[in-house]
């Protein structure tokens, strides 16, 4: 038996589209599509796609931020979606999140000691002179030292990169075995960047995590995880390891999105092949019949617009949604 940290089975997620006119039918945004992964313990699994693909919606389902319409969630062999009062509080011990934007991720009227506080007097872990000890202790092993300093300050009194630390110290406060990170670095600066993805890597070896890691930056993906999940539209379209899906992608979507990616050796990137999408975006509201990405796909055949291609593995851990493959 495979050493399943996480199993996501077939999860479906549909948000109702506000303003329904008179006589007409409601309408869905399909922001989550029958999406179905695995990771092991340890693993960096990379979700990746375009704006409004559908990937920050699995992290919230996963973290029970969201309920899933469908679907299921198993844990560490047990299923989640029926867990609540106690049992859903010891899951959220198990699964943490370090969101986009860490200035509205940190309550802007509490000091650090008292957002990092938190987690410990929720779960009874801590009390008194102990809660301020592990408070330092966590600045310390995010890079914020020496820890006494930063306690009664307010997270405006620190850079966009601080910030980010202290959601991360916030996540890893409980000791979790899974931390969702929603783009952890797309709002900072190129430098503050690199040590933040430094001190992810640090932590996974020093605690032992495991990471969803949600980006559109192909190249911050292929530097920090083992495993790529490509969405499209709500739909997983592509999946594999990840130096064999950058070298191999199967998938004309995700061939696209890799020939996109700047190159810094010149000479590499006048051999590069690109391949090209055409148009825009379909609406999710009303998703193409067949392939959704048939109507951007420049090998479209007469099959796609008739049925969606299943997600079938093609090579060993590697498996693509794609009629041509």
């Amino acid at each position: 038996m495979k050493n399943w940290l996480l199993r996501v089975e077939e999860l479906t997620k549909h948000f109702p589209v506000k303003g329904r006119f008179f006589g007409r039918p409601p309408r869905f945004v399909h922001a989550v599509d029958d999406v179905t992964f695995h990771m092991r313990v340890g693993d960096t699994l990379g979700l990746v796609g375009e704006s409004g693909c559908g990937k920050t919606t699995v992290g919230r389902l996963i973290a029970r931020l969201e309920e899933p319409d469908r679907g299921k969630i198993i844990f560490d062999s047990k299923e989640t979606l029926h867990l609540s009062g106690p049992e859903l509080k010891l899951y959220r011990r198990e699964v943490q999140m370090v969101f986009q934007d860490p200035f509205e991720s940190l309550n802007p009227r509490r000091r650090v000691k008292s957002i990092l506080s938190q987690p410990y007097l929720s779960y009874r872990i801590a009390r008194g002179s102990e809660v301020e000890a592990r408070v330092i202790e966590l600045l310390n092993i995010v890079g914020l030292r020496p820890g006494e300093m930063y306690l009664y300050r307010y997270p405006h009194e620190f850079s966009g990169g601080q910030r980010q630390r202290i959601g991360i110290a916030r996540a890893i406060s409980l000791r979790p075995r899974l931390v969702i990170a929603d783009e952890p670095v797309s709002s900072l600066d190129i430098s503050i960047r690199a040590q933040i993805l430094n001190l992810l890597k640090e932590l996974q070896e020093t605690i032992g995590l495991s990471y969803i890691f949600i980006s559109h930056d192909l190249s911050v993906v292929r530097s920090l995880c083992n495993l790529v999940a490509v969405m499209y539209l709500g739909k997983l379209v592509e999946m594999g390891p990840a130096e064999e899906l950058f070298s191999e992608p199967l998938h004309p979507y995700t061939q696209a999105l890799i020939s996109a990616t700047p190159i810094p050796d010149p000479s590499k990137a006048r051999s590069k092949k690109r391949v090209i999408m055409k148009g825009d975006v379909p609406s999710a509201v009303g998703p193409p019949t067949g392939c959704r990405f048939r109507t951007r796909c420049p090998y479209q055949l007469p099959i796609c617009a008739e049925e969606e291609p299943p997600l079938e593995e093609q090579l060993p851990g590697h498996s693509v949604a794609c009629h041509r493959a």
